[in-house]
């Protein structure tokens, strides 16, 4: 073999170039012979099942297969990977009765795939082949058969499972979409399928999961001094304190940056109550809001001219600070 030489860039452009073209038009042919009985027939199926839906599939289409049933079930169709020579050694006891069973095999003549069919039928599970040879073993034993042949493979020996993987992986995307759609699938449905992710963090996190607490923030009277906030505010490690009246409830926000603004004014300011410095009538946030409306507040909140806030008190019903919110979290969490 032998080794390519820098002057061999040009080539490598052109043969990736050629690839995603084969692709795209393999792809285009795809669409255009969908057979709508068949596709009609294999939503139907998947849409009445009271199972799980339990994809097949060898090697490359194995692979493809995977990543289909973790599709299908992030976006709210239950469905598992089978691998088909583990399903003829037991693992067959997944499928039931209720489930539907789609099976990737390009040949369709895959013999582990074959060889499960008679369980399959003998269950009367129904069965959707993705294949690129309808008339097949497989094609003929399915329910509902959905052509996925291509012309050759991007492979320059036509051999590699390249452009024929990209239309199986096409294909059962455009499954699980239109099953999304069917099942009127929303965002916080998604959300609820994706805890950890930046759509599930925003559209189920609420402040009084974001917010900080405790040590974590300052809170100080209003007879106080600027000093005493400014040392409240450095002891939590925060950005602003807030400032409480007799009664415990809110009256105001002083941030350090209000503070370093002042004793450029006035270096006895650091004497002088806290009231006389802080931001009156903060915007106050609920720890019940969803974080992102939180964060919605918070940006619109406008202290008074002069001053910037990134931070809001948190209170509850009687006006009394639970904790802050900081907009640097949101970044933290990955919100925004």
């Amino acid at each position: 073999m032998s080794i390519p030489g820098h002057d061999d860039s040009q080539q490598w452009l052109c043969e990736a170039r050629r690839v995603l073209v084969e692709a795209a038009a393999a792809l285009t042919a795809m669409k255009e012979r969908l057979d709508p009985e068949a596709w009609a027939g294999a939503m139907r199926l998947l849409l009445s099942a009271r199972g799980r839906v339990v994809v097949l599939g060898m090697g490359k289409s194995g692979a493809v297969a995977r990543k289909l049933a973790g599709t299908l079930s992030s976006t709210g169709t239950p469905a598992l990977f089978l691998h088909p020579a583990e399903g003829a050694h037991g693992d067959l006891g997944m499928l039931a009765p209720e489930d539907v069973v789609i099976a990737l095999s390009y040949s369709g003549e895959t013999d582990e795939i074959l060889a499960l069919l008679p369980a399959i039928a003998h269950l009367r599970v129904p069965l959707i082949a993705l294949t690129g040879r309808p008339h097949s073993t497989l094609g003929r034993a399915a329910a509902a058969v959905l052509d996925v042949s291509v012309d050759r493979e991007a492979c320059p020996m036509n051999l590699a499972p390249t452009t024929s993987t990209t239309a199986m992986i096409a294909l059962g995307d455009a499954l699980a979409v239109s099953l999304m759609v069917a099942r009127r699938f929303t965002e916080h449905d998604y959300a609820r399928l994706h805890p950890a992710g930046t759509l599930g963090r925003r559209l189920t996190l609420r402040v009084a999961d974001l917010m900080r607490t405790g040590d974590a923030v300052a809170v100080v009277p209003e007879t106080a001094s600027v000093f005493d906030a400014l040392f409240a505010i450095t002891q939590a490690h925060a950005g602003a304190a807030i400032i409480v009246d007799d009664a415990g409830r809110v009256a105001g926000l002083i941030a350090d940056g209000d503070i370093r603004r002042h004793l450029l004014l006035d270096r006895d300011i650091l004497a002088r109550p806290a009231r006389d410095v802080m931001t009156r009538r903060p915007g106050l946030v609920s720890p019940d809001l969803l974080a992102v409306e939180g964060l919605r507040l918070l940006e619109e909140f406008h202290p008074d001219p002069g001053t910037s806030v990134g931070e809001a008190p948190v209170v509850d019903a009687e006006g009394r600070p639970l904790g802050m919110l900081m907009l640097k979290d949101f970044v933290k969490t990955g919100i925004v």
